[in-house]
């Protein structure tokens, strides 16, 4: 049930969401994310948390582990 529920929310993720997830493993913060994307740092902040709520953790180092762990990046 856990695992479909994820698989669900990986397919989800849209391309702006990726991107970020990409940034977030490399360890940028979210305002050298913002300035890479040419967002502002809250726009950075809304696909983060969208990020965590898809994956189902409370924190960016938990979602960058999960994103390792799932071969997303």
């Amino acid at each position: 049930m856990v695992q479909t529920l994820y698989t669900t929310n990986l397919e989800r993720l849209s391309s702006c969401e990726m991107e970020v997830l990409k940034l977030l493993v490399e360890g940028q913060s979210n305002t050298e994310i913002a300035g890479v994307l040419y967002v502002s740092p809250n726009t950075v902040k809304t696909h983060v948390r969208s990020i965590l709520s898809k994956f189902g953790v409370d924190n960016r180092v938990q979602a960058v582990v999960f994103a390792l762990r799932h071969g997303l990046v």
